[in-house]
């Protein structure tokens, strides 16, 4: 290492030289971050969007602190101090995870190390480790050996990669004019990343037909039937049927299997959205949910759900890997078509994205420290939990559930007897607000059916069916309260 003095101006840099100051501020930033953590009292604070607002837009950036201690403090003070914390039980509103330490410890190897994955000649082995992942999914997926993908940065782009992958596919041999052709099909209840997608790709709203879902929330089968056949009496080209292996609200399955076979008897892409119950891929006693799933041309999981890594963590797998090809240019200053026959493994041939963060070394050390099986357990502890508590509000009056939950959502709402729906309706966003507000618990809100209703996203392994129940007796005494005030049923 230098003797030489650092320049004052340098300081800051991660670099050998400046390897005592990147530790000792290392060790203070996970001082504070635990110190917070250890003070909390609930998922979050309640602040409202003004008072946040205000705190950031008063701060000048053109004025530095100059001390990275005075820099942790504002920062506490802007965000840290008011946060959501996804791992207190009083957290159930969407799908995000408490994470697991491995992964935390493979962030600061990202960041410090700072790999691209774009080219081999920038991350090396990151570039191997990416793609034995990537071929461990796909193995626990049901694929062959002509399987491959890529890691993204979640479902959202998983998705659109997978359906641009469809649509080059549909236009092969056809002139670019017939994309007004092209249909995608899904269900009503899938992502609404799908309706992104095909705007994106130039196909326009009107090219994806929604069909309705059963009395479980699973894509309707016969409909899909008629949809696909009627795509053909029309002469238009049904480029993809999107199945959701669980859904937001309720954590459908659709029937993979039939849905399968028809996208087979049609000649179609099958692109199964996993992003939620991809999970499962790695439980010993849910695994069985996702039969079918092998039948897909290309699968979206996202790991920073239900594999609980931090975000973002998502890959795009697909059956075949010539399709990956669709997304492939070379560039002479990047990734040259290898006229000198080096044989670099550039990752960047096959992803939506350039420059990309080596996120798959925080799924690699997950697996390497706790193995899937333990990710497995988790899955199942949070789906087992969903149905205990399931069980449970099925004794109360005052509280009516959709349906029983299908992987660890439950929608439900505050309705006792006597309770008109129209009212039941206007006590949804006031009862969520009512809780954001106390700082001690957090639900999300849907509709079905154009009714409104809450939903608990339960993704903690932690949180006991006692912690749940907690947050329900919140709603129901926030219901009581808020119903009285406007009139309703006490």
């Amino acid at each position: 290492m230098s003797t030489c003095p650092l320049p004052e101006n340098h300081r800051d840099l991660f670099h050998p030289a400046n390897l005592d100051g990147y530790v000792e501020t290392m060790h203070r930033g996970v001082a504070q971050l635990g110190a917070t953590m250890a003070g909390l009292t609930g998922p979050s604070t309640g602040t409202s969007p003004e008072h946040a607002a205000k705190l950031v837009t008063d701060v000048d950036l053109d004025r530095p602190l100059g001390d990275a201690g005075a820099a942790l403090g504002e920062m506490s003070r802007l965000w840290l101090e008011d946060t959501v914390w996804f791992h207190d039980p009083g957290y159930a509103a969407h799908l995000n995870c408490p994470v697991v330490i491995p992964a935390l410890l493979a962030e600061v190897f990202v960041s410090g190390v700072n790999a691209s994955l774009d080219t081999f000649d920038q991350s090396v082995g990151a570039t191997f480790m990416e793609r034995h992942l990537v071929d461990w999914t796909a193995g626990r997926i049901g694929f062959g050996e002509t399987a491959d993908g890529i890691f993204t940065s979640g479902g959202t782009q998983s998705n659109l990669q997978g359906l641009l992958l469809a649509r080059d596919r549909a236009l092969a041999g056809r002139a670019r004019g017939e994309l007004a052709r092209l249909r995608v099909v899904a269900s009503t209840d899938g992502h609404f990343s799908v309706q992104k997608a095909a705007r994106l790709l130039g196909l326009g709203d009107e090219a994806v037909i929604t069909v309705p879902v059963d009395e479980r929330h699973r894509m309707d089968v016969p409909t899909l039937a008629r949809a696909l056949a009627g795509c053909a009496a029309r002469g238009e080209v049904a480029m993809a049927v999107v199945a959701t292996a669980g859904t937001t609200d309720f954590g459908a399955i659709d029937p993979l299997p039939a849905v399968a076979e028809l996208c087979h008897l049609h000649d179609t892409w099958l692109h199964v959205d996993a992003a939620y119950g991809g999970g499962l891929l790695a439980s010993t006693r849910r695994r069985h949910l996702l039969t079918g799933i092998e039948r897909a041309d290309s699968v979206t999981v996202d790991f920073h759900k239900t594999w609980f890594q931090p975000v973002s963590s998502s890959a795009l797998i697909v059956r075949e890997a010539h399709h990956l090809g669709h997304v492939t240019w070379h560039a002479d200053y990047l990734n040259p078509e290898d006229p000198d026959g080096t044989g670099h493994p550039n990752q960047v041939d096959k992803s939506l994205q350039t420059t990309r963060r080596f996120d798959a070394l925080k799924l690699w050390m997950t697996l390497r420290v706790m193995g899937p099986d333990r990710i497995g357990d988790y899955v199942d502890t949070v789906c087992d939990l969903a149905q205990e508590v399931h069980a449970r509000l099925a004794h109360r009056d005052d509280i009516e559930v959709a349906a029983p939950p299908g992987l660890s959502t439950i929608v439900f709402r505050y309705r006792p007897a006597g309770l008109e729906e129209d009212r039941a309706d206007e006590l949804v966003p006031r009862i969520r607000q009512e809780l954001y507000d106390s700082g001690r618990a957090m639900v999300a809100a849907t509709k079905v059916d154009g009714r409104c209703w809450l939903k608990l996203t339960l993704l903690n392994p932690m949180t006991t069916c006692e912690d749940v129940l907690a947050i329900i007796d919140r709603v129901a005494t926030a219901g009581r309260e808020l119903g009285v005030g406007a009139g309703a049923v006490a």
